[in-house]
């Protein structure tokens, strides 16, 4: 099993240092779908990288690419030994190579990469076997990036079902507050109709499906409620272990664990619910008629 061990090992070296402020440049393909050169660059170093080393390995990504060559310096052929010495959970000892799917967004938050917010912005590789989300890495490449000049910039978070989740420290939300995250520029009616029937004692809204998460992980928000089909597999398969690597919860409107095989749709139509604690209680308050509107 070292070999699957190395395979989200190898997805974690993989910090995708062609995201600069350089290639701002837009690719504007319609008014609500902006893709950056940094998007299909991000995009052709993790595929590139992850097939080379593991060719009967289904991998989805976020940008539809050409076929082609990739340039020899957009792969990464490196891995973490000492991220290897982590024990490999006993269930995956039998899994093999084929039988795994990886989704990609390369940049989840492009909108907001484009306007500067690059707190928002965040890499996502997520790994699954049998439809369900196994492991996961959200790489933030500009991690640090207001702390001066001498900060270090970037961290990557990762997790393993059954191993735990690393590189962030665990934080919950103050106590007996309904902080809801949500999106910052795909909102709509049955989204703010679902938040306000939380009671929510503030509001954040923030761009990256990854970013959402990891102000569940790190205390600022206590839900993460997203009543819409925009969000798409490759947003949610990565960010989804580390929240349940942790012991939180994400699934659709309904409640109803998200699937990741190969052959599923990539929109997740029936929309996003996710707590790090009292899902329940979040679950409980999904007005009917936003379900109703959102068919599984």
């Amino acid at each position: 099993m070292r070999t699957q061990c190395k395979l989200y090992d190898h997805g974690v070296l993989i910090v995708p240092s062609c995201i600069s402020v350089d290639l701002l440049s837009l690719l504007q393909t319609s008014a609500t779908d902006l893709q950056t050169k940094a998007d299909r660059m991000v995009q052709m170093s993790i595929c590139s990288s992850l097939s080379r080393k593991f060719p009967k390995l289904t991998i989805i990504g976020e940008e539809d690419l050409p076929p082609g060559e990739v340039d020899q310096e957009l792969i990464e052929d490196g891995q973490s030994e000492e991220i290897l010495k982590q024990p490999c959970p006993s269930q995956y000892s039998a899994i093999k190579e084929e039988d795994l799917v990886v989704w990609v967004d390369p940049v989840d938050g492009t909108k907001e990469y484009t306007e500067g917010l690059l707190d928002n912005v965040t890499v996502l590789i997520g790994i699954a076997y049998e439809g369900k989300a196994i492991a996961g890495i959200i790489n933030q490449p500009y991690y640090n990036y207001q702390a001066g000049p001498d900060a270090v910039l970037g961290r990557t978070i990762w997790g393993v079902l059954g191993l735990g989740a690393f590189g962030f420290q665990l934080k919950e939300a103050p106590a007996g507050k309904h902080i809801i995250t949500t999106t910052r520029s795909h909102s709509n009616k049955l989204v703010t109709d679902c938040i306000a029937a939380m009671n929510p004692d503030n509001v954040l809204r923030v761009g990256g499906a990854g970013n959402k998460i990891i102000q569940l992980i790190e205390g600022k928000a206590s839900a993460y409620v997203f009543a819409s089909p925009g969000c798409k597999k490759w947003d949610t398969c990565a960010p989804e272990v580390i929240l349940h690597a942790v012991g939180g919860k994400l699934t659709d409107i309904h409640g109803n664990p998200l699937q990741y095989d190969k052959e599923v749709k990539h929109m997740n139509s029936a929309g996003v619910l996710a707590a790090l604690r009292n899902y329940e209680y979040y679950a409980s308050r999904v007005p009917e008629s936003v379900k109703s509107a959102l068919i599984p």
